[in-house]
């Protein structure tokens, strides 16, 4: 007997595939697994109702902390891209290993998914699933289904599939972030309401301000209560979600090059992003942190991509783990007008001494002020040096009455002649364009 394990939401997607996978590609059972990073509790209770009406053998596993772990790595290494905290990208990885444990567990032959051809997420899946002898199988995008075409089929086929909200936006939730696309919000110019937003609400006037504790650069508690990673990021985006903290609205440059609309809640996200930067600023030299913001950026591109596990991501690891053993105190945080932002930060290693920054003193330490003077004269020598020389030859030309050089479009000279393949001939001369 062939086994499948389908990636199993209980949506329109990986609803149609069951059905597909054993009429189109002839396997004779299909293993839906449901991974837990945070869903709400609907989807599923709503893919167990789905799996049950279609006579599905559903497993259903619990990653919400290996999950958790990976987003603060991504904090530790300030990870975000094109200006938004990854989610959805974070996820997939996960989520594709889980579901590849179970499908050796139960015997399968084949892996599957229900990603369309033009987003990410079929490459996030696929990157850890092909590292395995199985088949890897993409019925939404081998077989070029649309939305229109699925429900048709569901229909057809009498599928138990719930309308709700698939059929105007597609939403993808987690415990690190929302992401709503789809429909309307395809338009870039169109406007969205306030009821594309679950986890945040409208920004008010409306203040309040936490303390956020960091060891070696993870936050472990906040106004003195300590919480493991999941209830952690639960709290804060109950707690800066209520002050409509973590809303992106972005265009996005997808990797098959694709540039699509997509709308984010990531309030938890956002407050602890912002924290660990600030602390950063605090205790780094200013070369670490330029150096760092080269080391995550990378870190950042390798996990939208799904490759969170390559071998450079590790030696990014090394690089990030170095920095963060200094990465150790509190930051207070302000919940205002949408934003957090960080308005007090605290640290015994801090590169920092009020003493030395204040206008209030007279010396840093052991360097006088004075002692700053040969460094300002020799501050931009190179800069005046060149204005000089430029400055000196624009005036002896102006004396002469000539001017410098210039290249013509062709890299030749124009100073009456033309150049071809190294020959000079008098621009004056008649000549017959080549056809």
């Amino acid at each position: 007997m062939t086994r499948v394990a389908l990636a199993f939401s209980g949506g329109l997607d990986t609803t149609v595939c069951v059905p597909l996978l054993e009429e189109e590609y002839g396997y004779d059972d299909v293993l839906g697994v449901t991974v837990d990073v945070g869903q709400p509790e609907s989807e599923f209770e709503e893919a167990a109702e789905t799996a049950d009406a279609l006579g599905l053998e559903h497993v259903v596993v619990d990653a919400k902390a290996a999950f958790a772990d990976l987003c603060l790595e991504g904090v530790r290494a300030n990870a975000t891209y094109q200006g938004y905290p990854l989610g959805t990208a974070l996820a997939r990885p996960v989520i594709a290993e889980a579901i590849l444990e179970v499908a050796e567990e139960h015997d399968c032959t084949g892996l599957a998914h229900g990603c369309t051809g033009k987003g990410n997420d079929q490459l996030r899946f696929e990157a850890v699933w092909r590292d395995s002898d199985m088949e890897v199988i993409a019925p939404v995008r081998e077989l070029g289904l649309t939305r229109e075409w699925e429900q048709e089929y569901a229909a057809e086929k009498d599928l138990p599939v719930e309308g709700g909200n698939e059929g105007d936006w597609s939403i993808d939730t987690n415990l690190w972030s929302r992401s709503v696309e789809g429909k309307e919000l395809e338009d870039p110019s169109y406007v969205p309401g306030e009821e594309i937003y679950e986890w945040t609400d409208a920004p008010s006037g409306e203040t309040a301000e936490i303390e956020i504790e960091f060891e070696d650069g993870s936050p472990v508690a906040v106004d003195g209560e300590a919480y493991d990673p999941v209830s952690l990021v639960e709290h804060l985006n109950e707690v800066a979600g209520a002050f409509g903290v973590g809303r992106t609205d972005t265009m996005e440059d997808r990797m098959l090059g694709l540039k699509v609309r997509e709308n984010y809640e990531h309030p938890a996200a956002t407050t602890l992003l912002a924290a660990h930067g600030a602390l950063e600023a605090l205790v780094l030299t200013q070369e670490e942190r330029q150096f760092k913001d080269t080391i995550d950026a990378k870190w950042a591109e390798k996990a939208y991509e799904g490759l969170i596990d390559a071998p450079l991501v590790g030696a990014l690891d090394a690089f990030v783990a170095e920095t963060q053993s200094r990465v150790t105190g509190t930051v207070t945080i302000r919940f205002e007008g949408g934003q957090a932002r960080a308005v007090g930060r605290d640290s015994a290693y801090a590169a920092y001494s009020a003493e030395h920054a204040s206008f209030d003193t007279e010396a840093v330490g052991k360097i006088e002020q004075s002692d700053a003077t040969g460094v300002a004269k020799y501050h931009g020598f190179q800069r005046r040096l060149a204005n000089e020389s430029i400055a000196a030859v624009e005036a002896a030309e102006e004396a002469n009455g000539t001017e410098s050089p210039t290249l013509a479009t062709d890299g030749g000279a124009t100073d009456g002649t033309t150049t071809n393949g190294g020959a000079t001939a008098d621009s004056s001369a008649d000549s017959t364009p080549e056809e």
